[in-house]
């Protein structure tokens, strides 16, 4: 799976991101739902695409492609 958890603290409204710099993969985002949040990184090409339902994230969708 692409999307791991991140630990969140509730009391404080504060999310921590520990990253790896080392994957070389810069661009990420954050995906946060009712008390979960979920870190992915972006793909070199394509594009990404957070689906909500009601209020609510239901699934991460990733497109992608390579240049020719």
């Amino acid at each position: 799976m692409r999307l791991k958890p991140v630990p969140v603290e509730i009391e404080k409204g504060k999310i921590n991101v520990d990253i790896d710099l080392e994957e070389g993969k810069t661009p990420f985002i954050v995906v946060y739902c009712q008390g979960e949040a979920k870190i992915t990184f972006l793909p070199e090409h394509g594009e990404t695409k957070v689906v909500t339902h009601q209020g609510k994230v239901k699934r991460v969708k990733f497109d992608e492609g390579e240049d020719f």
